[in-house]
Parts: C-alpha cells; structure tokens; sequence
C-alpha cells in the first residue's frame, strides 16, 4: 500500500522524505521510480507536490524520529 506526501514551499525530493517519513537517500530510487516525471521537476519540488511514498520505502512508525523544534 502506497502513502502520499505533500511538499512545502522550499521542499527538495530527500528532504520531504526524510522530514515525513524519515526516509534516507538510499530511498529516493524506489520514491522516484513510483513517481514518473517526478525528476524532471528539479531540484526544489513546486508546492503541491503531491510524491507517492511506496510500501517498499516506507519504515515502520517507529522508526520516524519526533520532531525537536529549537524555537517557538
């Protein structure tokens, strides 16, 4: 099953997967293959962008790391 993320302004493809999904560049290949088309967009993703995240990616919650925040 395929999960989906959505870039922000300012998002690169390994920075939107590490920060949502806490994904390493070892797994951009798979990301890209399920996204065609999606390279030829550049390096920073347009806002919007909508990147399917396939099963073969995807790590178990509890490998997503809680977020630590240094200013309010």
């Amino acid at each position: 099953m395929a999960d989906q993320v959505i870039s922000k302004q300012g998002d690169t493809l390994d920075g939107l997967l590490w920060r949502e999904r806490a994904l390493q560049a070892s797994d951009l290949a798979v990301v890209i293959e399920a996204n065609p088309g999606l390279a030829a967009l550049g390096e920073e993703l347009p806002t919007g962008t909508i990147v399917v995240v396939p099963a073969a990616a995807a790590k178990p919650a509890s490998a997503i790391l809680p977020l630590t925040q240094l200013w309010d």
